[in-house]
């Protein structure tokens, strides 16, 4: 029996033992399995590393060898940059969109306001005129929010503003003209270009705008990056961009600039349509040479940073000059016109003195008063009209016969304006023709006024003999 107990143990002993290896090498492969798995990731991990550090070298490697954004150099352009804006569809839209646009704005600037230009042969001359192939680069100062297209307009014929490939082409602020697709579309088909605010001059917009200056262009740009928030009063210093197209470009373009005040009225900050009624002076100076910088540029080993500051500072100096020249010719011009007014009034006075107003029975109060009284006693005895005593110095009686105390035409005249407007407006009517040298000439020998006088004298023989 005890026998029997022994060897059942022993089997169960052997029976548990052979589980265990059992369990314990199942136990085992799955470790294995697991240890294997975490070394394959690690692998992976360590393999992703890697390529990462060699792109990031890589990376440092083109980053050390070529100029980077901080650093100022010369960017050729590609022309694959434009053949986005050369397609058909974009050719077809801004043949019918930049003459339309342009020429209402010539209308509104030329018809519903008034445009003063100084200088305007220079611009015809640089547009019309420059060698084939020449690029046109105009700047100005920045008032209001349309100052292009309404300012540009004017300048115009509209013949030119016909021509729709060899309009200007401008640079907008993306966040401002291609905040949607419409106007981004709509922009784009008035030969608008957009710029990045903060991406500096290396950008596509300031590459695209090289790019129509290569090709033989003409582009506007406002060098004060921004329009003005004092109402144009001064002239802000030139930002480096501007710089950039005139040094980077294949062929040095003719840099033309001008400007103009008034448009602060037209278009205020913060208005959303432009008011009509307004002058506005332009005044456009002679092309700006850059000789110097140039050959210098050549010449000497000096930092391109420098020579974009020297030609950004050169044009803003430009036109500060010009600014100041301009608010002087429109003060000049607002005085003349002053002046001019006060002319008219004072030649319609001189007029007035020189006629003899009692020949057209509106002479003065106290001939008229006796004058109507007389006229009015023939009158009533006439017609057998009787007045009470207490009324009869009054205007009732008088009133029936159409006379007051002054007069028939005097009264009604004078009732309804003041005598001295009236003579002066009828004054400059007969005689806004005639010099002032011939003011010296007798009344009786100026036509209109004896016709006046015949009329007159009808009139009242005729109101007499009725009566």
């Amino acid at each position: 029996m005890a026998l029997k107990w022994t060897e059942g143990g022993d089997l169960w002993k052997k029976k548990a033992f052979a589980l265990q290896l059992q369990l314990r090498q199942r136990f085992r492969i799955a470790v294995d399995n697991h240890r294997r798995h975490r070394h394959s990731v690690l692998g992976d991990r360590y393999f992703t590393s890697t390529v990462k550090r060699w792109l990031h070298r890589f990376r440092d490697f083109r980053r050390d060898s070529l100029p980077s954004s901080t650093v100022f150099y010369r960017k050729r352009v590609n022309k694959d940059l434009n053949a986005e804006e050369d397609s058909v569809v974009f050719r077809m839209l801004q043949a019918v969109a930049v003459p339309l646009l342009g020429n209402v704005c010539h209308v509104f600037m030329n018809g519903l306001n008034r445009v003063q230009v100084y200088g305007l042969e220079k611009l015809h001359d640089a547009l019309l005129n420059r060698p084939k192939n020449k690029p046109l680069l105009t700047v100005s100062n920045h008032v209001a929010s349309m100052d292009d297209p309404l300012v540009i307009a004017s300048l115009l014929p509209p013949r030119v503003l016909l021509d729709a490939q060899n309009l200007r082409w401008t640079l907008c602020a993306s966040d401002r003209c291609f905040n949607n697709p419409v106007t981004a579309a709509f922009f784009r088909s008035v030969k608008v270009l957009p710029v990045s605010r903060g991406d500096g001059i290396y950008q596509k917009g300031m590459d695209m705008a090289i790019l129509k200056l290569n090709s033989g262009g003409w582009v506007h740009i406002f060098p004060e990056g921004s329009r003005s928030r004092d109402g144009g009063k001064v002239v802000r210093p030139s930002k480096r961009g501007v710089g950039r197209l005139v040094l980077d470009a294949d062929t040095t373009p003719i840099v033309l600039p001008f400007v103009h005040t008034g448009m602060q009225d037209i278009m205020p900050v913060g208005a959303n349509f432009p008011r009509i009624g307004k002058t506005v002076t332009v005044l456009i100076g002679d092309p700006i040479h850059f000789d110097d910088i140039l050959n210098a540029e050549e010449t000497t080993d000096a930092s391109r940073g420098k020579l974009y500051d020297a030609v950004a500072s050169r044009i803003g100096h430009h036109l500060q000059n010009l600014k100041g020249q301009v608010d002087k010719l429109a003060l000049e011009q607002s005085m003349l016109l002053e002046n001019q007014h006060k002319g008219g009034a004072e030649r319609a006075a001189d007029i007035l003195h020189q006629v003899d107003w009692d020949s057209f029975r509106v002479g003065s109060n106290e001939y008229m008063v006796e004058k109507s009284l007389e006229q009015g006693t023939q009158v009533r005895q006439n017609l057998n009209l009787t007045c009470p005593e207490e009324e009869s110095t009054s205007d009732h009686c008088y009133s029936r016969t159409g006379f007051s105390r002054e007069g028939g035409i005097a009264s009604r005249i004078r009732s309804s304006m003041d005598p001295t407007e009236l003579m002066g407006f009828a004054a400059r009517g007969l005689f806004m023709s005639h010099r002032a040298s011939e003011s010296s000439v007798s009344t009786s020998q100026i036509r209109p006024v004896r016709a006046w006088k015949q009329v007159l004298e009808a009139n009242s023989l005729q109101q007499w003999n009725t009566c």
